[in-house]
């Protein structure tokens, strides 16, 4: 099975995919995207999220938290084309992210590297 290309995270994410790494931020947003959250400034083990993760993942969020907004965006679009990037069908994926197929194919539509048109193609304006 050939895995499709991933495109970048958008910047409400980037820190999460930084740190927790591409299957750890998918599997992070599943669980917590749209949740408001408390990053504590000394973790200890106590709170669903750093059970989730672990605490050296954990702090590291903390140490980025004044970059980041205390509740977790949903990245649907973005969560649409990795888990397309790991196999998933459009159908599974819809059901994972409790959304409609044609939004999970829009999703991947919008983030495909549109073509560079031709130049010896004229310009309709």
């Amino acid at each position: 099975m050939t895995r499709s290309r991933l495109p970048k995270p958008p910047a409400n994410i980037a820190t999460y995919v930084r740190i927790l790494g591409v299957d750890g931020a998918v599997d992070f947003l599943l669980e917590f995207g749209g949740a408001e959250v408390y990053f504590p400034a000394n973790p200890q083990g106590k709170s669903a999220l750093e059970k989730s993760i672990g605490t050296e993942k954990m702090r590291a969020l903390v140490e980025a938290a004044p970059h980041m907004k205390a509740r977790i965006p949903n990245a649907k679009p973005w969560l649409s084309a990795a888990l397309k990037s790991k196999g998933l069908s459009v159908a599974e994926i819809a059901r994972k992210l409790h959304i409609n197929d044609s939004t999970v194919r829009r999703h991947l539509d919008g983030l495909r590297d549109t073509p560079t048109p031709s130049p010896d193609q004229p310009s309709l304006f």
